[in-house]
C-alpha cells in the first residue's frame, strides 16, 4: 500500500526501543516504564480450555488479614494533581516525557480527559479537550477538517516544526474521548459535550468499523483507518485492547443511528476466539481475522506488530472489568473468570509475571510491568477481591512514591495505574444511565 509506518516507542528498562517496518500505517500501544525482575519467571503449563474457577487465591504466603485498606479519594486527587503538574501544560497539551521528542498523542489527551471527569476537574477537562480540538483535528490539503477524529501523533518534524506528524487516528483514543465527553456531559450538565461526542461517534463508525459482506455479517472495530488495517480484501488486523464494550453500550444510548451494540457482540467474539491462539488463553496485542472464513491467525513473523501478550493487551482486563462493573455484563464476568487464571498461577508460583509472553507461553521479557499489574488488579477486583488487594499491596503500592508510579517520566504507567486502581463504583449510575 506504500503508506508510511508510524509506531510508538516502548521504553524497556530505561532503553528506548523503536520498532520499524513498512507497508502499513499502524499505531502501537503506549510507552512503558518497565520494572526489572530478579530473573525470568517460569511459566506454568498451558491452561487453554480450563473451566472458570470459583476463586483465584492470592499467593499462599499473603495474610489477607494484613492487607492495606482501600485507597481513599484523597489518594487519587493527590496523584492527579501531581500528574497534571508534571505532564499537562497550561494550555492543555499532555506531554509524553518518555519520548525524546516530548511528543503528544491522542491517547494521552484521552486518558487525561477520562481522569479529569472521574476526579471532578472540569477546568482541566476543558483545557485538554480544547488543545486536542485545536491541534489534533485531521485536515485536508486545503486546511479543511476531514472529520472529528484526532490525529494520533503531534510533535516536532524533521525540520523542527511542531504540529501533526502522523495524521492517522487511533480508535482507542477516540473511543476514550467520546466516553469522557458523555460522562462529562452528564456529570457537569454540558449538552455541548454530548453534541461533540455524537459527531465523533458518527465519524468513528464511518471510518473505523468494517462489516462482513455476508448478510447479517458481524461488524468489527478497527484500530484506525480501514486502509491501514486491511492488508488484503478479506483480512483485517485487530487490537483486542481497543475493544470497549462498556463504551459501546454508552454510545448506543446517545447515538441511535448506528448499531453500537453489534460491536459489543463482535468484541467478545474476537476476545474469546482469538485467545485460542495462546496456549495460556491470553489476549494478544494484535491478531489477524479472515473475513472469508472467520478464522484467526497470528500476524506474520516479519510484521512490525506481533501476536504476543504484552503492553497493549494489558488493557483488555481493565476494559472488560468496566463492562462488568458498570453494566453487570455476564459475558465480562465469564471472560475474566476464564482468562485470568493463567496469570494468577504464574504469580502464585513465581511472585512475578513477565511483561510479555508469546503464544506458546514462553516469557519474552525478564522484567515486570507496573502497568500490567494495574490492569490485572482491575480485572481481579471483579472476581476475587482478596487476590486483587494482595496484588495491589505487593506490586502497585510499593512502586508508588512522591505521586508517581515507577518514575516521574513514566507516562503510560501513570495512566494505567491510576485508571486501574480507580474504583469504578465511584462513577455515578446517573452518568451511565440512558438519556431518552
Amino acid at each position: 500500500m506504500g503508506a508510511v509506518l508510524a509506531v510508538r516507542r516502548y521504553r524497556v528498562s530505561g532503553v528506548p526501543v523503536c520498532l520499524w517496518g513498512c507497508g502499513l500505517s499502524i499505531v502501537l500501544g503506549g510507552c512503558v516504564q518497565a520494572v526489572p525482575a530478579p530473573a525470568t519467571p517460569t511459566v506454568t503449563p498451558p491452561v487453554s480450555g480450563a473451566p472458570p474457577v470459583e476463586s483465584l487465591a492470592a499467593p499462599a504466603e499473603v495474610d489477607t488479614a494484613t492487607l492495606s485498606p482501600p485507597l481513599d479519594l484523597a489518594f487519587f486527587e493527590d496523584s492527579w494533581a501531581q500528574y497534571r503538574q508534571r505532564f499537562i501544560q497550561g494550555d492543555g497539551r499532555v506531554i509524553d516525557w518518555e519520548t525524546a521528542d516530548q511528543r503528544t498523542t491522542s491517547e494521552g489527551q484521552a486518558y487525561a480527559m477520562l481522569r479529569a471527569v472521574m476526579i471532578d476537574d472540569p477546568a482541566s477537562f476543558e483545557q485538554v479537550l480544547r488543545w486536542g480540538e485545536n491541534n489534533l483535528t485531521r485536515k485536508g490539503p486545503n486546511g479543511q477538517s476531514l472529520d472529528r477524529l484526532w490525529a494520533w501523533k503531534w510533535g516536532p518534524d524533521e525540520a523542527g516544526e511542531w504540529g501533526i506528524t502522523d495524521a492517522n487516528f487511533a480508535s482507542d483514543a477516540d473511543i476514550d474521548v467520546a466516553t469522557a465527553l458523555i460522562l462529562a456531559a452528564r456529570r457537569w450538565d454540558r449538552p455541548d459535550y454530548m453534541d461533540l461526542a455524537r459527531q465523533k461517534l458518527a465519524d468513528l463508525w464511518r471510518y473505523s468499523t468494517v462489516a462482513e459482506t455476508s448478510a447479517g455479517g458481524a461488524r468489527y472495530l478497527l484500530p484506525g483507518p480501514v486502509a491501514a488495517f486491511s492488508p488484503t480484501s478479506d483480512t483485517i488486523y485487530l487490537n483486542p485492547s481497543y475493544f470497549a464494550p462498556y463504551a459501546f453500550r454508552l454510545f448506543a444510548q446517545v447515538d441511535r443511528d448506528r448499531d453500537w451494540l453489534s460491536l459489543v457482540d463482535s468484541s467478545y467474539a474476537v476476545l474469546t476466539a482469538s485467545a485460542d491462539l495462546s496456549a495460556q488463553s491470553l489476549p494478544s496485542n494484535w491478531v489477524a481475522l479472515s473475513l472469508a472464513d472467520g478464522t484467526y491467525q497470528p500476524l506474520p513473523p516479519d510484521a512490525p506488530i506481533q501476536s504476543v501478550y504484552g503492553f497493549d493487551a494489558y488493557r483488555v482486563w481493565w476494559r472488560i472489568a468496566l463492562d462488568a462493573a458498570w453494566f453487570e455484563a455476564p459475558e465480562a464476568q465469564a471472560y475474566l473468570q476464564t482468562h485470568l487464571p493463567a496469570l494468577v498461577a504464574i504469580w502464585q508460583q513465581d511472585q512475578a509475571i513477565p511483561a510479555e509472553i508469546d503464544l506458546t507461553g514462553t516469557p519474552l521479557s525478564d522484567f515486570e510491568s507496573t502497568a500490567q499489574y494495574a490492569m490485572l488488579y482491575r480485572g481481579l477486583a471483579e472476581i476475587d477481591g482478596a487476590a486483587a488487594q494482595a496484588l495491589r499491596d505487593q506490586k502497585l503500592l510499593p512502586t508508588y512514591q512522591d505521586g508517581f508510579w515507577d518514575s516521574a517520566s513514566a507516562y503510560y504507567t501513570q495512566n494505567l495505574a491510576w485508571l486501574g486502581l480507580f474504583p469504578p463504583e465511584w462513577v455515578s449510575a446517573d452518568w451511565l444511565k440512558s438519556m431518552l
